[in-house]
């Protein structure tokens, strides 16, 4: 579930068992802060050190319990693919933020919709068919260990206030119980936060920032000078234990590099054409179809990537979406496709590139940061009708429903021709269902349904629609999930989607390019990032640690920074946006930590991958923003 990384019961848990430590008092901590120190607190339950790794599914499933959390399957399967190897500390931060412990008011909601008689139970044998039946399928056995819990059942009622009342119970005491065991080790509570010096009652849990080196003011050298014999063991506890130092980075968007997108002579060019969409998940994770591209033979191409503006009058919220689309090509020498450019240049809502390419296979991977694609908070207060009955009792789509229908049919017809090819539905199915539609059951959506040259037509597809209106008899919900599903509010408005197209020009050849799955923007997408930042990076050192690099790149609307480090020792970074101003970043938080491994030269490759370079993107930086505190 998406949400805030602190829920009200983890935070009363946390500040509940801190509030009787001296630092806490004077400096209590913020929920961020909070935060940050659950997920070392339950990773730290786990494994001796945080540069440790998750290797199991297990082992994820147990760290995400003892931070508070009761992850289901579904969830520990979205985080633990078969190509993941392990997840280190940083990802583990990551999920965290991600998935919020469910709330009482929640579980109570999704009883009492099995509650027929509103009375605090549901029937074993409704429970049986609910569990066993809908959503994430469980066992029979597992649901004969629920209705065996003898606190939660009585005649052959199971007592849902009852086990709400216990499960929040579990898991707060299971929170509880990780912070105290943290609290109470000393070596553990001195890793904290990257701090390895004894902190005194007076600090807070965050060292204070300290002046770098290079900008020593005059009254600190007197503070320095008038402390005698003490500056040298400062100096050399600083040097032993690598002590937090303050290190300000200020960038802004807009780079010295041109990069203004001109479209160049495309006359006679060959040209193709396909359409996508970014869709945000639950968890806030984006994911978007991915397509290859073949190129017969050596040319020079034009690619941009734009927004798909579907309405007709108001400006639409996703123009405002940053994107660019990265080109790996494939190779035999090579396991992994290779980046060859994306799409940095930019002409108002384009994003373009222009150069030459090989004849071969490339795969064209979009992204967006994450920084303006996030969850809608402003509720809505009106739901639009879907269907109607005329006086004849018979049943309609409404106007404002089929015009909807109109632009999801708009974004699933990929490759633009007015029609919906199998290929394109199965893309649609599985965005909304979860499954794929076979042979047989297009052939029956082929009979049933307006279809031209095998192809499903528009008012095919508002038929479709109709029908299945019909076999709930009126009942919405089935097409309100599909149009969740599809980044749709209440209000029949898009705000969790972001649609484009992406045009390719080639000078001397026919592109082509199609569309192969639909899949989160991870491992092999952020090797790419990470690499076009390395490749055109300005590298600057922090003061006083020549092995700890910042690479930072400077687009027209956003900011890419990786942190490396090539010392022997692991490094442990604070990470301080609160002095930035007028930006925002794929992280979710102004201030986190992210520890990097010694002697790490590989780049940050996601879940399942070893890296020792952290990447950290800004959107919308008209006004300068700061990573500080490293």
């Amino acid at each position: 579930m998406a949400g805030n990384p602190g829920s009200d019961a983890a935070l009363r848990t946390q500040k509940s068992v801190f509030s009787g430590s001296p630092r806490t008092k004077k400096f209590p901590l913020t929920e961020q802060e909070a935060f940050y120190m659950n997920c070392r607190a339950a990773y730290l339950t786990i494994f001796k050190s945080s540069l440790e790794n998750i290797i199991s599914k297990d082992q994820l499933y147990l760290a995400l319990q003892h931070a508070g959390r009761s992850p289901s399957q579904k969830t520990i399967n979205k985080y633990w693919t078969p190509q993941t190897a392990k997840l280190n500390f940083d990802d583990f931060c990551i999920i965290l933020s991600k998935e919020k412990p469910t709330s009482k008011a929640e579980l109570l909601k999704s009883f009492k919709q099995l509650d027929v008689n509103d009375d605090g139970s549901i029937l074993h044998s409704d429970l049986h068919k609910y569990l066993t039946k809908r959503g994430e399928k469980m066992t029979k056995e597992e649901v004969n260990a629920v209705i065996n819990l003898a606190d939660v059942n009585a005649n052959g009622k199971f007592d849902y206030m009852k086990f709400c009342k216990l499960y929040m119970t579990t898991s707060e005491q299971c929170l509880r119980t990780t912070l105290e065991r943290l609290e109470a080790d000393s070596k553990l509570r001195r890793q904290q936060f990257g701090s390895h010096m004894e902190g005194s009652p007076e600090r807070g849990p965050f060292p204070a920032p300290k002046p770098s080196p290079r900008i020593i003011r005059k009254n600190d050298q007197e503070t320095f000078s008038s402390k005698g014999d003490a500056s040298p063991s400062l100096l050399s506890t600083t040097r032993k234990f690598k002590t937090s130092v303050s290190f300000t980075i200020t960038m802004s968007a807009n780079s010295n590099r041109d990069s203004k997108l001109t479209e160049p002579n495309l006359k006679d060019w060959q040209y193709v054409q396909s359409k996508g969409c970014f869709f945000l998940e639950e968890d806030g994770e984006v994911v978007s179809h991915q397509y290859k591209m073949h190129i017969a033979q050596r040319s020079v191409l034009y690619l941009t990537i734009k927004p798909l503006n579907l309405s007709q009058g108001k400006r639409p919220p996703w123009l405002s979406v940053d994107t660019a689309l990265y080109i790996l090509k494939e190779s035999e020498d090579q396991a992994e496709p290779q980046l060859m450019c994306f799409t940095e240049l930019r002409n108002r809502e384009v994003f373009g590139w222009t150069g030459e390419l090989e004849p071969g296979i490339y795969w064209l991977i979009p992204s967006t940061t994450g920084c303006r694609l996030k969850k809608e908070v402003k509720p809505v207060t009106e739901e639009a009708q879907l269907v109607y009955r005329d006086e004849t009792g018979e049943l309609f789509l409404t106007s404002e429903f089929r015009s909807t229908l109109s632009e999801i049919f708009e974004v699933i017809d990929l490759d633009g021709n007015g029609l919906i090819s199998f290929e394109e539905y199965n893309f649609f199915e599985l965005r909304t269902s979860g499954e794929k539609c076979d042979e047989d059951a297009w052939a029956v959506c082929r009979e049933n349904f307006d279809t031209k040259k095998n192809e499903l037509t528009r008012q095919g597809f508002m038929d479709l629609h109709l029908m299945e209106a019909n076999d709930r008899e009126g009942d919405p919900l089935d097409l309100w999930v599909t149009l969740h599903s599809m980044g749709y509010n209440k209000a029949l408005e898009l705000t969790e989607a972001y649609p484009f197209v992406i045009n390719i020009y080639a000078e001397r050849c026919k592109p082509r390019i199609k569309a192969i799955h639909m899949e989160a923007c991870g491992g092999q997408l952020e090797k790419a990032i990470c690499k076009s930042v390395l490749d055109r990076s300005d590298a600057k050192v922090m003061d006083g640690y020549e092995n700890i690099i910042v690479h930072t790149c400077n687009y027209d609307t956003w900011i890419t920074s990786i942190i490396e480090n090539k010392s022997d020792d692991k490094v442990i970074i604070h990470i301080n946006n609160e002095l930035s101003k007028n930006c925002v970043n794929n992280r979710g938080l102004s201030v986190f930590a992210v520890e990097v491994a010694p002697r790490s030269t590989m780049i940050r490759a996601g879940p399942g991958q070893d890296h020792g370079s952290n990447l950290f993107t800004y959107a919308d930086c008209g006004i300068q923003p700061n990573l500080a505190d490293f």
